[in-house]
This record gives structure tokens, C-alpha cells and sequence, in this order.
């Protein structure tokens, strides 16, 4: 009789430079010095240098069979946009399963870069005035997905001579719905042998979920939480933001206290100036009264008209300008943010799968 056939057996499983303790077996494995993997680690992960140009680089060449175990992202870059009024770009990217996401890198004048990443695709948070939330959660992404945001964007900054020196969780997807990954995210970002990021120039935004967001600040003070006030009127952001049914804003107001007494400094408020909704008097004496001793720096956000959006409309500039002045006059550091990427619906609240 014939002996049956081998079983196939599956491929050995590809490792991603972002996990030490595997690469750390893969070079026992491979009898190959850790150093020379930790260099084109090093090399991709915090230089920004393409995978291959980065293998060619080392002096010591690592062995075939360990180079082929090796994948630098799990992300194909499908298209990219640069805006023509500023220094945007945004990178809508597909993952192996098929989904989309959409990430922003950001070239501020004064000379900061920024990277705006997705933790989903898509989000089921519904917040009336975001193009994500209309779209509805369509998919959660990998830890490998969202870091791969990362290694494009340090790509892309590097082959322009620029230093990708901060980190936002602002694009798709409600950070804190994902708390594990996020915190797994932030782990491997801010390792100095890994990405190397220092974790003030990280920030995290959520529309607020207040136990999380206490929950973060103890593992992570140091990096930075925005929460999407946007209302200190109850049933107004109840209306804006669909959760807020279900956190009081006296919850979301001790989390935030909470936070800051954690981080030793101050929580960003992001609220959103919409004309006749949030920018009335009452809505000024509602949010100075909600702030009234919490450390916090005010961001007040220009609305963006999205197409598939057609019940908000923008608080005009001059009027967003005296709210911010009056805001300042109250003691209250505030920003005016200058939204970067609008011609290529990159701006807060457009990206969409």
C-alpha cells in the first residue's frame, strides 16, 4: 500500500515589527542577533523608511527564511489626497478583509506634523453631526491595522523631510468602544524601542464615556484626552450625540475632573460651534458654568458642512471669533481651530469607509 499523502500544513504565521516578544523568539529561532532585527525595527518603525530600503541598509544581513516571517502593515494604501489649500493629505487605505478607513496626516504652519488615525471603520456612535457615525460601524480594526496607519504616515513625512512628532485618535471610530486595543495601540506607540512617541504627543479623543476615560487616564496620564463636549446643555448634546442619553453631563464632568487630577494637567473640551444650537447665550452660560473649575483648554470647532448632513449650519467666523474672545475674557483658554483639509473632506467629522 501507498503511504497517504502529507497533510499540507498552514504557513507559518508572519510577525509584525511591532511585537517584540515574537521577534525576540524569531531571532532565538533563527540563531540571529537581536540587535541587527532591533536596527530595521528601529529603521521602519521610527525613521520612517520603507521596509525593502530598510532591509538593504543593514550591514549584516538577516537571514532569508526570518526576513520572509517579517510583514511591515497589514494596510494597502488605495489613493491618496492632497488638499491644494493646505497641509493635508488624506490616505484612504483597504485592509485584507476589504474594508475601508480613511487616516489625515496634517502639516501645520507652524511646522508640527500630525497624524490623525482610525481605530474603526466607520463608527456606531450616530453623532448627528459626523460623517463616520452616518455610515454606521462597519468594521473593528486589527492592533496590526490601526499601527500600520502609522508606518504610512512616518513613511510619507520622512520622504518630505518631516518629523511625525504627534499622534491623534480623532478620525473613525470612538477610541474608548475599543479600550483594549487602544491601550494595546498605546502601548507599542509610545515604546521607546518601538514607535518611540513621547506620550504628550498623543492624544485620544472620545464623545465621552466616562469610566474609560478615568480608566485611560490611570494607565496612561501623560497622554492626552480631548473629550467632544460640544453642548453643556443636556437634551441640546443628547440630540448631537445619541450616547449622551446615557452619560449624565455631571458624569462626564467628574470623569473629566478625575482626569486631570491623574494627569497633573489639563483635559482638551472640543465644542462645536453650530449656529443657533450651540452658540446661543444660553449655550455660553451652560458651558461657563460646566467648566467653571476644571483645568481644561477649550478648542472650539468650526462646523463642516457634509453633504449627506444638511440639518446644521455652521456659526459664522465673526460670530465664532466673539465667542472665543468672550470665552478668554472669562479666563477660559480657548482655541479657534483653523480646520486643515476641507477641499479633500478631510476636515473634522468627513471621513467616511
Amino acid at each position: 500500500m501507498k503511504a497517504p499523502p502529507a497533510l499540507a500544513t498552514d504557513p507559518e504565521p508572519v510577525i509584525s515589527l511591532h511585537d517584540a516578544p515574537a521577534l525576540a523568539a524569531l531571532a532565538r529561532e533563527h540563531r540571529t542577533d537581536p540587535q541587527h532585527l532591533a536596527k530595521l525595527t528601529r529603521r521602519v518603525l521610527q525613521h520612517g523608511d520603507d521596509f525593502c530600503a530598510a532591509l538593504t541598509s543593514l550591514k549584516t544581513p538577516l537571514p532569508a527564511p526570518l526576513v520572509a516571517r517579517l510583514t511591515p502593515g497589514a494596510l494597502i494604501l488605495v489613493k491618496r489626497r492632497d488638499s491644494a489649500r493646505d497641509g493635508a493629505t488624506k490616505l484612504l487605505f483597504q485592509t485584507r478583509a476589504g474594508e475601508r478607513i480613511e487616516s489625515v496626516l496634517l502639516r501645520a504652519r507652524s511646522g508640527r506634523t500630525t497624524l490623525c488615525l482610525s481605530i474603526q471603520s466607520g463608527c456606531a456612535f450616530g453623532c448627528s453631526f459626523c460623517a463616520s457615525g452616518a455610515s454606521g460601524l462597519r468594521a473593528r480594526l486589527t492592533l496590526d491595522e490601526v499601527l500600520a496607519q502609522v508606518i504610512h504616515g512616518r513613511q510619507i513625512a520622512a520622504s518630505e523631510g518631516l518629523n511625525l512628532r504627534n499622534l491623534v485618535f480623532m478620525g473613525m471610530g470612538e477610541p474608548l468602544a475599543e479600550e483594549a486595543l487602544l491601550h494595546d495601540c498605546l502601548e507599542r506607540l509610545t515604546t521607546a524601542t518601538l514607535f518611540g512617541f513621547s506620550p504628550r504627543r498623543v492624544c485620544v479623543s472620545t464623545v465621552g464615556l466616562p469610566e474609560e476615560m478615568v480608566r485611560l487616564a490611570q494607565r496612561f496620564p501623560s497622554v492626552r484626552q480631548a473629550l467632544s463636549l460640544h453642548s453643556a446643555v443636556a437634551n441640546e448634546r443628547a440630540a448631537l450625540i445619541p450616547v449622551a442619553r446615557e452619560h449624565s453631563l455631571d458624569d462626564l464632568r467628574r470623569a473629566a475632573l478625575e482626569v486631570t487630577r491623574l494627569a497633573g494637567g489639563r483635559i482638551l473640551i472640543e465644542y462645536l460651534l453650530l449656529a443657533g444650537r450651540t452658540d446661543r447665550p444660553e449655550d455660553e452660560r451652560a458651558l461657563y458654568a460646566w467648566l467653571d473649575g476644571l483645568s481644561a483648554h477649550l478648542n472650539l470647532i468650526p462646523y463642516n458642512p457634509i453633504w449627506r448632513i444638511a440639518d446644521h449650519t455652521p456659526t459664522p467666523h465673526s460670530a465664532a471669533l466673539a465667542f472665543a474672545r468672550r470665552c478668554r475674557a472669562r479666563g477660559i483658554p480657548t482655541t479657534l481651530r483653523r480646520s486643515l483639509g476641507t477641499d479633500i473632506s478631510a476636515a473634522c467629522g468627513a471621513l467616511t469607509p
